[in-house]
């Protein structure tokens, strides 16, 4: 049985520096054995910028998607990061996904997907899924296309 840490050299994630609070809050919080963390925005991965906008007018879902996977890659950074490693996650307890849509966009699970798909890779396809919201937003900060905030249960 692989391990998270394993899960992401076979699938050659190589996780960023966890992102910094832009504001007064905790990228992170434990309580007993439930980690939450805070609402995070995509990765920069390889010097590549940003997509920015509201999926279904200036984002496509395809970009969308990618956008809450690179997401999950800062999330996974930040868990990393709060606990030493991704191996004391025992599983993946809440999600909510907020997806900067314009007004007629309703395809906001299908967006979360990617972030909720990188989960199920890392940590399998029972302890990687949760329960799980995915809702549209007006506007996100910094105008990103997906923000992603969660909750493991952890050892």
């Amino acid at each position: 049985m692989t391990t998270p840490e394993q899960r992401l050299q076979e699938l050659k994630i190589v996780l960023p520096p966890p992102p910094k609070p832009v504001a007064k809050y905790k990228p992170t919080v434990q309580v007993a054995n439930l980690l939450f963390v805070s609402g995070h925005g995509p990765a920069k991965l390889d010097g590549q910028t940003l997509i920015l906008g509201k999926v279904g007018a200036k984002v496509s879902l395809e970009q969308g998607k990618e956008s809450a996977r690179l997401v999950g890659i800062n999330i996974l950074s930040t868990v990393r990061n709060a606990l030493g490693s991704l191996n004391r996650v025992k599983r993946l307890v809440k999600t909510l996904g907020m997806v900067n849509a314009a007004p007629d966009f309703l395809e906001h699970p299908m967006v979360i997907n990617g972030f909720s798909e990188l989960m199920a890779q890392v940590f399998g396809d029972d302890a990687g899924v949760g329960s799980r919201s995915a809702v549209g937003m007006g506007s996100l900060p910094g105008d990103i296309p997906v923000e992603v905030e969660c909750m493991f249960e952890v050892e």
